[in-house]
C-alpha cells in the first residue's frame, strides 16, 4: 500500500462503535468530502461547547442536571476531536509522558 492509498479514519463509528476507514486514494470522492464536512462541523461544535462550558463554570451553576448534561456533551466532543486527531496522525500523548504534563 502506498502513502497515497493509506486508510483514513472516518469521523464516525460503525456498528458496535467500531472505527470506520476509507482508502484515501480518492481524495475528492463523495465519502472523503462528507468526512471533511463532518470533521469541520465537529470542530466547530467542540469550539462552541467549550465557550458554553466556560460560561457555565463562570456563572457558578449549582444545577447538577445542567452540569451532567454539559459533562456528557464535553465527553462526546472530546471523543470526536480525539478521533479526528488520530485520523490526522496526531496521536494523543499518553498520561505521564513528559510532553503530556
Amino acid at each position: 500500500m502506498t502513502a497515497q492509498d493509506e486508510l483514513r479514519l472516518l469521523p464516525w463509528a460503525g456498528p458496535d462503535g467500531k472505527p470506520c476507514y476509507l482508502s484515501t486514494g480518492d481524495h475528492g470522492g463523495y465519502v472523503s468530502r462528507l468526512a471533511d464536512h463532518i470533521e469541520a462541523f465537529q470542530l466547530g461544535m467542540a469550539s462552541q461547547l467549550l465557550e458554553h462550558a466556560r460560561q457555565v463554570l463562570d456563572d457558578d451553576i449549582e444545577d447538577l442536571e445542567e452540569l451532567h448534561l454539559l459533562a456528557a456533551q464535553l465527553t462526546s466532543a472530546l471523543r470526536d476531536v480525539l478521533r479526528l486527531a488520530t485520523s490526522r496522525g496526531r496521536r494523543p500523548v499518553a498520561p505521564g509522558h513528559p510532553c503530556g504534563n
